[in-house]
């Protein structure tokens, strides 16, 4: 049998047997977003929709990956569950391996299409999958121990490349065929799923990939998981076989526009009026009296340059055109230009950094997509939050390339792919 460690150097995307649900029609209730963006809250509600709702299986008994133990049980529950899921026939597999075209729309516009399957792992120092975040052992070692336990992937990452090859002609084809599935979910997107099972379209889509590259948008915990669960289950003579590849969503970023979003900070404790008295030191300061998050947000869109807003929840001041001189002086030595490029890479280390004396830590600096949940975060911890820009596609693609890491938590892509709506078990390759 060959080993894992005489695949090739390249892009490439497995065709695999879905497990999907059997349940007929709109399979909303059954599906859920991610594993990192859902809490306690949100977890009841999705058991309330229906209790084979995919939480079950992603986030058995507990809200997030930090509350792992090592003597904890869960991760076998959630594999008795699948085990009993698949016997029972809640969930199936599909009949004969296939590369899956997964459309994302709202009111009838298509926001992203991808192709979902399984993806052969390659070390993110290789240049054929690009990171742009770093990552912390928690999560890493809470999705190994789930995806041991399952022998299994129960949810895609996200990739994104620069399509319009065949591939995107493909899979452009496929949408006006039958689907196989499709879940509403709350946010009012549409989620549709087709199959590519025709061998010619599979190897012309195989070797259209071959000359890609691929950013990872989302997942960058799930897809290093990938790198451990080779080790894990390859054995330490890394043996080949369905772990070498992780289930995953690569989106043609030439089929709908990715929806790029800003991760707000919030500094807890840090005064208003102390926080602008310092950023003075540096940046030009204009309060934005009358404004609220809408208006002061539009504000900020609207300014070039590194550019922020300040807010204890209820007033808005905006930061921007800092010196020249000390916004060049503060650049680290160790890091490329267009790391330094980015509106969080200056806020991390200039902003927060140099002038409100502050770590961008997890306990120290508060990490929030949502602007109304940060402004409220800022007034109930006596603090301040920091509201940044999106950064570009084009800005996180330059870091990714230059084998850079941005700042923790400063982009979110969307829409995410749900999951349990197509999920991968090694045993239907084994």
């Amino acid at each position: 049998m060959p080993t894992s460690t005489q695949l090739s150097a390249r892009l490439r995307l497995l065709p695999f047997r879905a497990v999907r649900f059997a349940a007929v029609g709109d399979l909303g209730a059954l599906v859920c977003p991610p594993y990192d963006v859902i809490d306690e809250e949100e977890r009841r509600a999705l058991l309330d929709r229906d209790p084979h709702n995919a939480v079950r299986l992603i986030l058995p008994d507990g809200p997030t990956p930090t509350d792992h133990r090592p003597d904890d049980d869960r991760y076998a529950r959630a594999a008795a569950l699948f085990d009993e899921w698949l016997a029972d026939g809640v969930l199936a597999p599909d009949d004969e391996p296939a590369l899956y075209v997964y459309q994302q729309s709202r009111a009838g516009r298509v926001l992203q299409r991808g192709l979902l399957g399984a993806v052969v792992w390659q070390p993110l120092d290789g240049g054929v999958i690009l990171p742009h975040e770093n990552v912390r052992s928690g999560p890493v070692q809470d999705r190994l121990a789930l995806m041991t336990e399952m022998r299994a992937n129960p949810e895609p990452i996200f990739l994104l490349y620069g399509g319009g090859g065949p591939a995107s002609r493909i899979s452009a084809a496929t949408v006006d065929t039958p689907r196989l599935a499709y879940a509403q979910t709350p946010d009012g997107i549409t989620h549709e799923l087709w199959a590519i099972t025709d061998h010619a379209q599979l190897a012309e889509i195989d070797d259209d990939l071959a000359t890609r590259t691929a950013m990872i948008a989302d997942g960058h915990h799930r897809y290093t998981t990938y790198g451990y669960l080779r080790e894990e289950l390859g054995g330490s003579d890394g043996v080949a076989g369905p772990w070498d590849a992780g289930l995953t969503l690569l989106v043609d970023e030439t089929a709908g526009t990715p929806d790029i979003r800003a991760i707000h900070r919030v500094i807890p404790g840090l005064a208003m009026p102390e926080a602008v008295e310092r950023a003075a030191a540096v940046f030009d300061v204009r309060p934005l009296p009358g404004a609220d998050h809408s208006s002061a947000l539009a504000e900020l869109a609207a300014t070039e340059g590194p550019a922020y807003v300040v807010s204890d929840g209820a007033t808005f001041t905006l930061l921007f055109a800092p010196d020249a001189a000390r916004l060049a002086a503060a650049k680290p030595a160790d890091h490329a230009d267009a790391w330094w490029q980015l509106d969080a890479s200056v806020a991390s280390v200039l902003l927060m950094g140099q002038l409100w004396g502050v770590n961008d830590t997890p306990g120290e600096v508060e990490a929030e997509h949502d602007p109304l949940a940060a402004l409220r975060m800022a007034n109930e911890s006596a603090g301040v939050a920091l509201m940044l820009n999106p950064a570009p596609l084009a800005g996180i693609v330059a870091v990714a390339e230059a084998r850079e890491a941005m700042p923790r938590k400063s982009t979110l892509f969307l829409p995410k792919p749900c999951s349990g709506f197509a999920m991968r078990a090694f045993r239907f390759e084994e």
